[in-house]
């Protein structure tokens, strides 16, 4: 269908794309951090009931607060991606809203189950019994997860439509479940809720792993630091290698399911035999029919299969993807670098009592730790582009344009530029709040050379 028989200009679709992108990618990162940090929270926890140990209980009480001041922005920006999905989609809405509306009502009831913990696990530590305090939490983290699973299968729907049937434009014949649970929900679902996990763990690893090089600027160590650095970059590092695992099974779902995705992704501009992988400038030989088919001479369809107006921009897909393997592959190495020296603190620490060792984690360790965070949000937004940007032009796949499901009405990009502004106020208040709720005082020093604590 043409843009201009739609009714929308081409700034305000261009508008309207630009503002779901950017508040999706402002969301997305909160809402990892939403779905870590109650794991997290629940892990020091846990470790403070087992142990005694008042540092692990601290570290409990700081990442709760934290987690009640982010799940309320989070909140405010998940509804405001709610109310796009209306006033800058409502075609798309109106027409497949009673499809995945069941997914969206479930989620909400997930919302307000993890809102109501989050309520009585805040103010009910210093009133509950400690076991009881605790298992409040667990609710909390099994709310998010499903808060997440239960929008991903949308989005997953989105990719591989399923549960109705299409009669002269009317939808008919509508199956929910069959649309939750299509063949790219299991990918889509194992995928975003582990790099949730990663991105909020090394996004809170690389807090403190800034401290632990500033004590040792100063000839000290804090254990503190040492726990709130060692809990989530262990999480972080040991869920890396299974994200490399379920990313490769994502890939081979698109290859299979969105073939013309995949092209974009990995940069095959004509269909050909023994297709190289491409890493950048370099180029490998007929790796990428190896790795795909496990045949050198597998032919792989490029996108010149398809015609010019079913093509994604394939530049940007490809961009983001080599990007994401790119940092995925970092982190990988990261967290080998990790159980490497991980190993050695463990063999130093049988040979002396009280569980202290001599061994320092490496300033290099901690300086890579430091950009780890950043590097997983980025991961995190690159994938998220190579899923959306590369289904274009379909907002549902092969059955939706975008350019149909746009909203008519003229002005819409006024209501990015409100955005933007909101946005940059919300995320410059939050930044102050959550540096506001930093500790008052300066936890216990050791003398230096006493790092290696057990995690």
């Amino acid at each position: 269908m043409d843009l201009l028989a739609v009714g929308a200009s081409p700034a305000d679709f261009a508008a309207a794309r630009t503002q779901m992108a950017f508040t999706l990618g402002f969301h997305i990162v909160l809402a990892s951090i939403g779905i870590g940090l109650p794991a997290l929270m629940l892990l020091a926890d846990w470790r403070a009931l087992r142990t005694g140990d008042a540092v692990y209980r601290e570290l409990a009480h700081r990442w709760a607060k934290a987690t009640g001041v982010l799940f309320a922005v989070g909140a405010v920006s998940g509804t405001v991606l709610s109310f796009e999905m209306g006033t800058l989609w409502p075609r798309f809405m109106d027409t497949y809203g009673q499809v995945f509306g069941v997914a969206f009502a479930l989620e909400g009831i997930a919302f307000f189950i993890e809102a109501i913990f989050i309520g009585i696990y805040l103010y009910g530590r210093d009133r509950l019994p400690p076991r009881v305090h605790l298992l409040t939490g667990v609710p909390i983290v099994l709310a998010g997860l499903l808060s997440a699973f239960f929008v991903v299968t949308v989005n997953a729907w989105m990719n591989q439509p399923r549960g109705f049937r299409l009669v002269d434009g009317r939808v008919i014949d509508v199956r929910p479940l069959a649309a939750m649970f299509n063949p790219a929900t299991p990918p889509q679902a194992a995928h975003l809720i582990l790099a949730s996990l990663m991105v909020c763990s090394f996004i809170v690893a690389s807090v403190y792993a800034v401290a632990l090089l500033r004590d040792r600027r100063r000839g000290v160590t804090d254990r503190y630091h040492r726990l709130g650095f060692a809990i989530p970059f262990t999480l972080g590092a040991v869920l890396t290698p299974l994200q490399v695992i379920v990313g490769d099974w994502a890939v081979r779902f698109v290859a299979d399911r969105q073939p013309i995705k995949f092209a974009a992704m990995e940069g095959i501009e004509h269909t050909e035999a023994g297709v190289p992988l491409k890493i950048g400038v370099f180029e490998i030989p007929n790796a990428l029919s190896i790795a795909l088919r496990f045949d050198p001479d597998a032919t792989l369809r490029g996108l010149d299969a398809w015609p010019v107006e079913d093509r994604p921009p394939d530049a940007i897909v490809h961009l983001a993807y080599q990007l994401m393997i790119g940092i995925g592959v970092a982190l990988l190495a990261l967290a080998f670098w990790w159980a490497w020296t991980h190993r050695h603190l463990i063999r130093a620490r049988r040979g002396r009592p009280g569980g202290r060792s001599p061994v320092r984690w490496s300033p290099w360790l901690l300086r890579a730790a430091t950009l780890a965070g950043v590097g997983a949000a980025i991961a995190m937004e690159a994938g998220w582009t190579v899923t959306e940007v590369g289904r274009q032009p379909w907002i549902v796949y092969g059955v939706m344009r975008t350019t149909e499901a746009v909203n008519p009405a003229p002005g819409l990009r006024f209501g990015l530029y409100v955005v933007l502004v909101v946005y940059a106020a919300l995320a410059a208040a939050t930044i102050s709040v959550l540096l506001r709720m930093r500790r008052p005082a300066a936890a216990p020093a050791e003398p230096d050379g006493e790092d290696g604590e057990r995690p």
